[in-house]
């Protein structure tokens, strides 16, 4: 019952994700952060088998790290994007990760992007992109609310009505949601939606 979900703005990126680390019908956490941050200007919220989407994911990440170290420039949110897809299609034809993936970026060329990668290698460069089952419910909600150059606070409105609309409309939702953006200054987390705090107390029979 994954949820991932993004939007370009105004000179910005902004991607939510929940925070349930889930197997079968049972919750092994409310506090998962699925939203890793590549570099200082580029973040990937996945989805798809916890295993999968952790390796893949710190994959990418010490490969994107390694080629800065290497040659002493960042790769662009593009090559990172097809670097990524590249990676997941030779993996196709021999050990698939079951991983989707929305990779957002800053660049000072190029303004903010966001890529939409799937775990059969599709890529594709969107304005709004969405990943599990609250997806049916976060694009509806894009298509109807989504404008081009959305400010910030807009941005985020929006991304709290999707939220409430998975809430309400999804019959097994995810209670805690985390917001991040990135922008000209960076990567940064914006907020917590939370309805259930990890670990919570429990009362003794």
């Amino acid at each position: 019952m994954e949820s991932v979900f993004g939007l370009v703005g105004n000179g910005f990126v902004i991607v939510a994700a929940d925070t349930s680390a889930v197997h079968s019908i049972l919750v092994h956490k409310s506090n998962e952060d699925k939203i890793m941050v590549l570099d200082s200007h580029k973040l990937v919220a996945a989805s798809g088998e916890p295993g999968d989407r952790v390796q893949f994911t710190e994959y990418i990440q010490k490969n994107v790290s390694l080629y800065q170290f290497r040659n002493g420039i960042p790769l662009t949110t593009a090559a990172a994007a097809n670097f990524t897809r590249g990676e997941l299609a030779t993996a196709l034809r021999k050990n698939p990760y079951s991983v989707n993936i929305l990779l957002a970026g800053y660049d000072k060329e190029t303004g903010p992007s966001l890529y939409y990668i799937d775990y059969i290698a599709t890529l594709h460069k969107v304005e709004k992109g969405a990943f599990g089952y609250g997806s049916y419910f976060s694009l509806a909600m894009m298509d109807r609310h989504y404008h081009s150059g959305m400010t910030e606070q807009e941005a985020i409105d929006l991304v709290d009505k999707c939220i409430l609309e998975i809430r309400s409309r999804l019959v097994v939702a995810p209670p805690n949601f985390v917001i991040k953006i990135v922008d000209k200054n960076g990567a940064r987390e914006v907020a917590w939606r939370e309805s259930i705090k990890d670990g919570a107390s429990f009362p003794s029979a």
